[in-house]
C-alpha cells in the first residue's frame, strides 16, 4: 500500500483560507439571509458553472423559498490563473426568466467582468429582480464596478482552489478553500 500524497490534493495548497466547516456554516447562513429577502417569492437560481456547482447543489438545499433552478456557463479563465477579461457566455437557459426573480450563484467576484457579463445578458431577459451571490469575494481585483448582493467570504488576492474551484480543472473536489503553492501553478504540469 502506498503512502504518497495523491497529486491534485490538499497537500498542494499553501494555506488554507476557508476551512469545511466554516464553508458549511456560511452557506446556511448565506440561505437564511437568502430566504429572508425573497421571502414567499418564486425564485430562480442561475448556478454559473462550473465552478460555483458545488456551493449552488449546498446553498440550494437549505433555501426555504419556492425554487426552479437553471445553469449558464460562462468561460473567463481557461487553463490560465489570469482572467482573459470579457467571458463568453456559452449556455443559455433551459427556463424563462421574464417576470421572475432570478438569483445568480457563482463561485469568486474577482475582476468583475464575467458577473457583470452575466447579469447584463439575463437582464436582456426581462426578469422581475436579478440579485447576486458569490462564495468568494477579491475586492481588490476588481476592474468593473459590480459588487454582489450575498457574499460567503472577503479574501485576499491569492490564486485559490477547492470547493468546485479549479486550475487546469484539478482541485475542484477539495474540502477547504486555499491557495495554490506556486510550484503547481503550471498549466502545462497539468
Amino acid at each position: 500500500m502506498s503512502t504518497a500524497t495523491p497529486r491534485y490534493s490538499q497537500a498542494d495548497l499553501a494555506e488554507i483560507l476557508v476551512t469545511e466547516d466554516q464553508i458549511a456554516l456560511r452557506v446556511k447562513e448565506l440561505a437564511k439571509e437568502i430566504s429572508m429577502v425573497i421571502g414567499n417569492q418564486d425564485l430562480t437560481v442561475v448556478s454559473v458553472l462550473s465552478g460555483s456547482l458545488i456551493f449552488t447543489a449546498d446553498l440550494f438545499r437549505h433555501l426555504d423559498v419556492p425554487l426552479r433552478l437553471d445553469c449558464i456557463r460562462a468561460e473567463s479563465y481557461g487553463a490560465s490563473m489570469e482572467s482573459r477579461g470579457n467571458p463568453r457566455i456559452e449556455t443559455a437557459l433551459k427556463n424563462d426568466i421574464a417576470g421572475r426573480h432570478v438569483l445568480i450563484v457563482d463561485d469568486i467576484l474577482d475582476t468583475g467582468h464575467t458577473l457583470k457579463s452575466i447579469v447584463s445578458h439575463l437582464t436582456a431577459a426581462g426578469p422581475a429582480s436579478i440579485r447576486t451571490c458569490v462564495l468568494l469575494d477579491k475586492k481588490e481585483r476588481r476592474q468593473v464596478d459590480i459588487e454582489a448582493d450575498f457574499v460567503g467570504f472577503n479574501i485576499p488576492d491569492a490564486f485559490v482552489v477547492g470547493y468546485g474551484l479549479d486550475f487546469a480543472e484539478r482541485y475542484r473536489n477539495l474540502r477547504c478553500i486555499g491557495s495554490l503553492k506556486p510550484e503547481f501553478q503550471d498549466p502545462e504540469q497539468h
